[in-house]
């Protein structure tokens, strides 16, 4: 597959980061490896701040970007011989070429420059680890450990991920094209599915298939864990053990998607295994009427406080339709609709809007409306891609059928 994204995009990420520094210097690291058990490392992902505003795929580097000077530079980690041998190494030559920096310094020149640096800004940024302590999982240390390194060089340290997060908001057209390109590929994978219905008993199978197609077509991989979750098992929203047995007369939940040069898709779909009763009729209808209607509210400048309103009088209603709640005041509401409609979409299959007050051309969020009947084993989910343009909306997975 050709490259979309090149060096110049990158380059004009550090610009714009410039820009938004006002004179000040940025220091922002790579993530580490991650060990999977014992001597092995789980597959290397990046921090997609880093990526965004360096291009590098290896672990341990940093970006300096001083505003004062105009100069971007990279650090390169010490990486010992036996770890090449076994792992590989970026060479300084490769990095400058992937991120057009122009110079890579050692972590030791690296140390001596930030300490200069110091003596004429007391402010440094970097970019901190999420607040995530609702999750239970364990952070990447790489930005924590750099932050207490950068505090005990600078008097004042200062989280930069805000003005990333409204930076990477607004896509550019080469991001635009890689999104649609995971979309391409993650459509072309559903129909593999789809056309195949028949031939599946299991939902791992369907998952092998996803997967083989997402390779074959040139994607690194899924953009995120699949869900390939049937009757029941749709229910559970982040559900991905996807190693039940299919049963006949019930749905099947896939939300899934491709990753192309780290940009996600990120699509759900719900088909029938074998001949649908009319409730799961009725239900999936239920859910496809509502993911137009909310689609259309999109435009630039409609505040997302109005927009989750109106979702809300929209799902509420179909809910009420399909005998689930009695009143718009119905407490059980969240019971049957329980997750947010949208989110952002980018480098992140979660991608930060940078809490905007209003929509605006150029980000891309999903649509995501879902009905999820546990007592009665059915969970609908439809979710599309939309790009905000300046005269409206663009849905990027329009191509993709929704039917049963």
């Amino acid at each position: 597959m050709k490259r979309i994204i090149t060096a110049d995009f990158f380059a004009g990420n550090r610009m714009a980061a410039m820009h938004a520094l006002e004179g000040g210097v940025l220091v922002a690291t790579a993530y580490k490896s991650m060990q999977r058990s014992n001597d092995a490392a789980h597959k290397f992902e990046q921090e997609s701040n880093f990526w965004y505003l360096t291009g590098i795929e290896r672990p341990g580097w940093w970006v300096i970007i001083d505003a004062s000077r105009s100069k971007s530079w990279l650090v390169q980690p010490d990486v010992d011989p036996v770890h090449a041998l076994f792992d590989g190494s970026l060479s300084p030559e490769r990095a400058m070429d992937i991120s057009g920096v122009q110079e890579v310094i050692s972590q030791r020149e690296a140390e001596e420059l930030l300490a200069q640096t110091a003596r004429q800004h007391r402010l440094a940024y970097t970019v901190n680890q999420p607040d995530h302590d609702h999750f239970d999982f364990v952070l990447n240390p790489a930005q924590r450990e750099l932050r207490d390194k950068l505090e005990r060089i600078f008097a004042d340290v200062q989280d930069f991920r805000p003005k990333l997060a409204s930076l990477r908001a607004i896509k550019q057209p080469v991001e635009i094209k890689a999104i649609q390109t995971a979309i391409d590929i993650t459509a072309d994978a559903l129909k593999l599915v789809r056309d195949s219905m028949t031939t599946y008993s299991h939902e791992y199978q369907i998952e092998a298939d996803l997967s083989g197609e997402f390779r074959r077509r040139g994607a690194t991989g899924h953009a995120y864990d699949p869900i390939v979750a049937g009757a029941a098992n749709a229910c559970t929203l982040h559900y991905v053990e996807n190693n039940d047995k299919l049963k006949k007369r019930s749905l099947l939940l896939l939300d899934v998607g491709a990753q192309v040069e780290h940009y996600a898709a990120d699509i759900t779909r719900t088909l029938s295994v074998g001949a649908p009763t009319k409730r799961q009729i009725d239900v999936h209808e239920a859910v496809c009427a509502a993911r137009t209607d909310i689609v259309a509210m999109l435009r630039p400048g409609l505040s997302v406080q109005e927009y989750s309103q109106k979702v809300d009088v929209r799902m509420k209603q179909a809910l009420i339709d399909l005998g689930l709640i009695d009143s718009p005041d119905d407490e059980k509401y969240r019971v049957y609709f329980p997750h947010a409609i949208s989110h952002g979409l980018g480098l992140d299959v979660h991608d930060s809007l940078g809490g905007p007050a209003q929509f605006e051309p150029g980000m891309v969020l999903t649509v995501e409306p879902g009905i999820y009947i546990p007592s009665e084993g059915i969970g609908v989910r439809i979710e599309d891609d939309i790009l905000i343009t300046s005269s409206g909306h663009r849905n990027l997975s329009r191509h993709i059928p929704s039917t049963l």
